[in-house]
């Protein structure tokens, strides 16, 4: 059985306690940290006062992003499978 570590993030002036691999804290501290900036970056420019407008347009903000970077990468992939395709047509037809 792994071990798991007792942290706590501090989010939009909430602590929440959570139990992670330790393999995680890394990843989530760093979440957490750019989920703080993204806050002040939003109630500086949109005087929005109440928080989970603030987190709706944070979530909104790293859910599209994580999708555009998944629409981009698939095209990407798929453009490059193509074209291991076409050199494995090259190489064969050399061979033959």
């Amino acid at each position: 059985m792994s071990e798991h570590l007792k942290i706590k993030l501090s989010i939009a002036d909430r602590v929440y306690p959570l139990t992670i691999k330790p393999q995680q804290e890394e990843g989530l501290r760093k979440a957490a940290k750019e989920i703080e900036v993204m806050i002040k970056k939003f109630e500086q420019s949109y005087a929005v006062r109440d928080k989970q407008d603030v987190l709706a347009m944070c979530a909104l903000q790293f859910a599209s992003k994580a999708i555009q970077q998944d629409l981009d990468g698939s095209g990407e992939s798929s453009e490059a499978v193509e074209q291991l395709k076409n050199l494995e047509l090259l190489v064969k037809s050399q061979l033959s």
